[in-house]
């Protein structure tokens, strides 16, 4: 019991953490270009971490503009005990700089998540990266799932175009 206690406290503190977070990612942001949509490969946290690969597509806020698919691997280190099933993480993509292609979204992004569920679940996450530093995954990801799992700590993600 005690251990579900801790477990809790962690995640509520990595929670309050993404918040501050959040709040600093909110400085640095420039235009929202877009949403970027990911879902992440069932699986196991494994104690102290995970790797799962992502399947993402990026809409354009711009009329007319077609989807940009991507490839990727999100990595949780910190506490990460459960498992996991049809997760979907969904991100506004805001951008420091005024000229953009989908295509710079690409690259390696880092920040901070928590996340709990029992049956069904939430989670947060803020990273901030991309190709040239300039992009955000903000403001707080939505992330829901199915599965029995309790996570926080640091996330790295790194996103390819899509063959």
């Amino acid at each position: 019991m005690k251990v579900m206690q801790r477990l809790l406290v962690f995640t509520m503190t990595c929670a309050v953490v993404a918040a501050s977070s959040f709040a600093l990612a909110q400085e640095k942001k420039g235009a929202t270009v877009g949403m970027l949509r990911c879902n992440e490969a069932d699986g196991w946290g494994m104690v102290f971490g995970s790797t799962k690969n992502l399947k993402c597509v990026f809409t354009s806020s711009e009329k007319g503009a077609k989807p940009v698919h991507f490839t990727g691997v999100i990595k949780k280190y910190g506490v990460d005990i459960g498992f996991t099933q049809n997760a979907v993480l969904l991100w506004a993509v805001a951008s420091t700089s005024d000229k953009f292609t989908p295509g710079d979204i690409a690259g390696s992004y880092g920040g901070v998540t928590a996340e709990a569920a029992w049956a069904v679940g939430l989670g947060a996450n803020v990273l901030l990266g991309g190709s040239k530093k300039g992009f955000a995954l903000q403001p707080l990801s939505v992330q829901g799932y199915n599965g029995i799992n309790a996570a926080g700590g640091i996330t790295e993600v790194e996103l390819k175009a899509a063959p």
